[in-house]
């Protein structure tokens, strides 16, 4: 029998874990899971800026949230995270791998001493010099890893794997909505939107715009001179939907058309630049996860700026829920949960 394992999510307002029982399992139940707030600053954009902090807010998660295990599965991504398509030479992956320092100096910005490499493989092909492998490079700041790994340690955690955000969160995606056509897998985040494109659920390519739910809460804060609660309810509800009732709500409005607008464009472009060098590209679905997807209207927004079907993910496509947890959590905070379970369940590949 495997051992139970944790997913964390560490996002730049919260800490959300899920254990379930047995990763190796085709369906393994979600035992406990739990969130805690973490202080503003601790966290920027996907990285751990007060490791000290995060690692006293997962010392709290544990002790709320009455986590059994303490090997976890942590996860990287936002402005950590550089992925590029890469073509090399064919031979086995663990040569590959091993040759990337070599290879990618030019497309990184930091130095490869900097960075933690490696190569996932798509497909293969025929250059001008023989048999090749078409993949993705993915370097992650080798600072961002480490702190994460030392705020779990430091915590008394056991971290058994480190794994891409968006490849964690696409895991669950391809389980809710399976195809064998090509798809869009998208989780909103405050500060960051992670997009991966993937076609029989292998992953083909990943986009991470620096943008996310909370640029239209900033903005109103701004803007409208109100404090961070105010603008969260007028993004909840009002929305892209709602009528407003009085000259504020109208201003509010205005502000969250505005800075979604550019998100959606974002968005759009990002089809539009992959469908362009890969013509005749046909995107059967856009499955969406993530804080600013519950907001009112969204879903018929980005519908309408993309062309594309737009369905929501259900996280429990993937694994059970036991009898302690069935029927006691709300649906929001079950769609909070799809990256810690994508990372949970990929600890075991």
């Amino acid at each position: 029998m495997g051992k139970a394992v944790v997913g964390i999510d560490i996002g730049s307002s919260s800490l959300r874990a899920v254990e379930i029982d047995d990763a190796t399992k085709p369906n393994p139940t979600v035992l406990r899971a739990h969130e805690v707030p973490l202080p503003e600053g601790s966290v920027k954009r996907g990285e751990i800026l007060e490791v000290n902090t995060v690692a006293s807010a997962l010392k709290r998660l544990w002790a709320a949230g009455g986590f059994r295990s303490k090997d976890v599965a942590l996860g990287i991504g936002g402005q950590s995270v550089i992925v590029r398509d890469l073509i090399v030479p064919r031979m086995p992956l663990a040569q590959i791998k091993e040759s990337l320092p070599f290879q990618v100096q030019d497309l990184l910005p930091v130095p490869v001493a900097d960075a933690v490499l490696d190569f996932y493989p798509i497909s293969e092909g025929t250059g001008e010099s023989g048999p090749t492998v078409n993949g993705l490079l993915i370097a992650a700041f080798k600072q961002a890893v480490t702190m994460n790994v030392t705020a779990a340690t430091m915590a008394g955690l056991s971290p058994i794997s480190m794994d891409l955000l968006p490849f964690a969160m696409t895991r669950v995606h391809a389980r809710s909505h399976p195809t064998a056509g090509t798809a869009v897998h998208m989780n909103i985040g405050a500060n960051a939107t992670s997009i991966v494109i993937v076609q029989g659920g292998v992953p083909l390519f990943v986009r991470i715009i620096p943008s996310g739910g909370d640029d239209a809460t900033r903005a109103l804060m701004s803007r409208l001179n109100i404090p961070r609660e105010k603008a969260e309810g007028y993004k909840r509800e009002l929305g892209l939907s709602a009528v407003p009732r009085d000259d504020e709500q109208q201003r509010a409005a205005e502000v969250i058309h505005e800075s979604t607008s550019e998100l959606l464009t974002a968005i759009r472009n990002t089809l539009a630049y992959f469908a362009g060098v890969r013509p005749g590209t046909v995107f059967e679905h856009i499955s969406v996860a993530g804080g600013a997807t519950r907001m009112s209207g969204f879903a018929t927004a980005l519908a309408e700026s993309t062309r594309v079907t737009v369905v929501p993910v259900n996280p429990l496509a993937s694994v059970s829920v036991s009898r302690s947890l069935r029927g006691k959590v709300s649906d929001d905070r079950i769609q909070s949960w799809t990256t810690s379970i994508g990372l949970a369940v990929g600890s075991a590949s």
